[in-house]
């Protein structure tokens, strides 16, 4: 790959990550917020992911800053890889947390008009950004990149699972649906945030380095 091809791939994900991190903390503000205000375990909880996620974009944007220098770009490509596979774990622990005190005092997820919209637009803008992200970070051959993209759409799914729980208990009094939903993914993250501790992720297999 060219230098100034790489570069101009640099700059448009570094571009889509920082419109992550804006996002997510608008996200938290928000959503916290909202739950507070609500009384709701699982807005709250969407909002202290979301501040989960925003380590996971700034160990993106160290690896994207790392890039024009080859030598250091190895060395900070498995760093970064390791941050955000603890982030990951850190997201794992705190579902389990949110969930697991959502079904022990049966916890219905509160209806918050901000919060049903909130979660409507992460479900259109995440997947989108993470679509572009793993693009990009497929082409600079980061796993790093492509496990920062993974996090950015586990928000959509989140987002999706926190929607499906306010409908459930709205129609059907399925209060249990959105703790046991999350509980579900947890698996999911916990093997990526593994991988990425050991410096590989198997999200990007075709990956071989940086």
């Amino acid at each position: 790959m060219q230098i100034l091809e790489r570069q101009f791939l640099v700059t448009r994900s570094r571009r889509l990550t920082l419109a992550t991190l804006l996002y997510n903390s608008l996200e938290a503000l928000i959503a916290i917020g909202a739950g507070l205000i609500a009384g709701s375990i699982a807005l709250v909880g969407f909002g202290v992911d979301s501040l989960i996620e925003l380590s996971a974009s700034l160990a993106g944007l160290w690896r994207l800053a790392a890039d024009a220098e080859p030598a250091r770009r190895a060395r900070v490509e498995r760093r970064s890889l390791q941050l955000i596979g603890i982030s990951f774990l850190a997201l794992a622990g705190y579902v389990v947390y949110d969930a697991a005190e959502a079904l022990w005092t049966r916890q219905a997820p509160a209806s918050s008009p901000v919060g049903i919209a909130l979660a409507a637009l992460s479900l259109l803008v995440m997947p989108w950004l993470a679509h572009r992200k793993r693009q990009l970070a497929l082409q600079l051959n980061s796993g790093a990149l492509v496990a920062e993209a993974t996090q950015t759409q586990l928000c959509a799914y989140l987002s999706a699972i926190l929607l499906a729980g306010l409908g459930f208990n709205a129609l059907l009094g399925w209060w249990w649906a959105d703790p046991v939903a999350a509980l579900a993914m947890v698996p999911l993250i916990t093997r990526e945030g593994l991988e990425g501790i050991q410096g590989r992720s198997s999200c990007c297999a075709d990956c071989d380095g940086p």
